[in-house]
């Protein structure tokens, strides 16, 4: 079984914990209702779904190419991608038979009829609102994230200004112009965390930044692979870097962690949540929590072996 790459180790290994490969829980955590009745109503089940996309990569080596390509530049190993569009595609979608077909859809967002919005108040008009002027202009990812944060804290279920909020993500309620929880493309990939990653692949790769205010910029991006795997692997760098920066954890070398995260998304909440923890334990003289899988990142560990043979 080949190793996974080393990942920043001379810049996490005096300061961070390695958190090593494999899952910490012996039987998989209890997948989610919806991902359950997902499956359920699309006549498969879960192990169907994981071949289909094993399937996808295994028979199309160009893909595998282009995941390399993007692993490399973000200095993560390939198998941290590789298990984030396993996840997303074992409990989330089915994967699209030939990478072909991602492409085509990517041309149709190109035409479509988009805005991010609600009840008719344009995303960009709605984050100048004054609870808003704390989140500074500074990168991409700080200030979307700050946004969200003040989305939670000020608007959701909440009625400000005579309108009515819903109790939901500000991913969900702003940026699915389609319907509510829709993600899109190989790496099922929100707009919101697409904008949030814009200026890490725009100073890595070079790609023009993202802008709310052309939303079929933005899911064309999502749905070309040549495009979107560079913002997988931009979230995947991101999860990693707050991980070691903040609670002291390297998880480059766990696949399963780093799907977790993706899958759950707010890395830096996570962090800085897992720290404080610790500091508590800590003072109690017990023992560090370590990061946990939860039941989409263990299949990515559990099937790790035969993950790994693809490369």
């Amino acid at each position: 079984m080949a190793a996974l790459f080393v990942v920043l180790g001379a810049s996490f290994a005096s300061a961070t914990t390695l958190v090593p490969p494999g899952n910490r829980s012996l039987e998989q955590p209890g997948v989610p209702g919806g991902s359950s009745k997902r499956t359920k109503a699309g006549g498969t089940t879960f192990d169907a779904k994981y071949r289909k996309v094993y399937a996808l990569l295994n028979n199309d080596g160009a893909l595998r190419g282009k995941i390399i390509d993007a692993a490399n530049a973000y200095g993560i190993d390939p198998l941290h991608i590789v298990g984030a569009i396993v996840g997303e595609h074992t409990y989330n979608v089915d994967a699209y038979d030939r990478l072909q077909t991602y492409y085509v859809k990517a041309v149709a967002y190109l035409k479509a009829d988009l805005s991010f919005a609600y009840e008719g108040e344009n995303v960009d008009d709605f984050v100048r609102r004054p609870q808003f002027s704390e989140c500074a202009q500074s990168d991409s990812y700080t200030l979307w994230t700050c946004r969200e944060s003040v989305w939670n804290r000020s608007f959701r279920a909440k009625t400000v200004g005579g309108v009515s909020f819903p109790d939901n993500r500000f991913a969900t309620v702003f940026f699915q112009p389609y319907y509510a929880g829709q993600t899109f493309g190989l790496g099922q990939l929100s707009p919101l965390t697409a904008l949030q990653m814009s200026d890490l692949v725009h100073q890595v790769s070079g790609l023009p930044p993202l802008d709310a205010g052309n939303p079929n910029q933005v899911y064309e991006t999502i749905m070309d692979p040549d495009l979107t795997l560079n913002y997988v692997a931009a979230a995947l760098k991101k999860s990693i870097d707050s991980y070691a920066g903040i609670a002291g954890f390297d998880i480059s070398q766990n696949p399963g962690i780093t799907a977790t995260l993706y899958n759950i998304g707010n890395p830096d909440a996570r962090a800085y949540a897992l720290k404080r923890e610790n500091e508590e334990r800590a003072a109690r003289g017990e023992a560090p929590r370590f990061p946990e899988e939860n039941y989409y990142g263990w299949l990515v560990n559990e099937k790790l072996p035969e993950l790994q043979a693809l490369f």
